[in-house]
């Protein structure tokens, strides 16, 4: 073992109590977040790195559970689908987020907290801190290390997505037009732990950009843990290889 409380060879130490690193992508239905996932995924584990990819609503049965009635289901009050995205999320980070990341793996996750954020607090017009204050309880404050914003302009995601729509995607632009703006407004309040893409761009341009910052987030790291000697490799360890 190692001190970053992992095999020889592990990932340096995240910005917390665990050895892995939590890597989030956000953006309004039709940005491409699946596809930034694959591509993520793809290329970690090209590198020899442990991933958990999982999303949000969903990840665990109960989720799956949840995910099916908030999406597929009938109406449901604004407040009981709030709490409903909590209760997804709390289980989620109890069941698979923190223990993915005391094993050391990278967990990379198809939306988390903004996703409530954007559309209940702001869509729902239930009030961007009162939900964030709901969320920080749920998941007891863990944050992503990198949240990815694929920001798609409401018309663009309609064309993307199709005929077919569950029940958020079949919202009016108008109402996506607010989510879009709720997510850009978050990055904006914290710069250093977003990176927000334009979702019109190619995906393979989009997946270059992730991963750039993700080794500049990893090298940062890498640099302070070794007390502001820079890691000779300069980014994001490779396997065998320690920060």
């Amino acid at each position: 073992m190692d001190e970053t409380g992992g095999a020889s060879g592990a990932l340096p130490a995240r910005r917390g109590t665990a050895p892995g690193w939590f890597v989030c992508f956000e953006g309004g239905d039709g940005a491409g977040k699946t596809t930034q996932v694959r591509l993520l995924t793809d290329e970690l584990e090209r590198r020899g790195h442990p991933v958990l990819v999982t999303r949000e609503p969903g990840g665990t049965r109960l989720g799956e559970q949840i995910r099916d009635l908030l999406l597929h289901g009938g109406h449901v009050a604004p407040r009981a689908e709030a709490l409903l995205y909590a209760a997804d999320k709390a289980h989620h980070v109890d069941q698979v987020v923190r223990p993915g990341l005391a094993a050391g793996q990278v967990v990379v996750t198809d939306r988390y907290t903004d996703s409530s954020i954007a559309y209940q607090g702001m869509g729902r017009g239930l009030g961007r801190d009162e939900i964030r204050r709901l969320l920080h309880w749920a998941v007891r404050g863990l944050l992503p290390d990198l949240t990815i914003v694929l920001d798609v302009t409401p018309e663009t995601g309609r064309l993307r997505r199709g005929p077919v729509h569950d029940r958020l995607e079949a919202e009016a632009d108008e109402f996506h037009a607010v989510v879009r703006q709720g997510f850009l407004d978050l990055a904006a309040r914290d710069p250093a732990r977003y990176l927000v893409l334009d979702a019109a761009n190619p995906p393979e341009e989009i997946a270059r950009q992730v991963l750039g910052r993700l080794e500049a987030v990893w090298a940062a790291a890498a640099h302070a843990s070794a007390g502001g000697r820079r890691s000779r490799l300069g980014g994001i360890p490779t396997s065998g290889e320690r920060a």
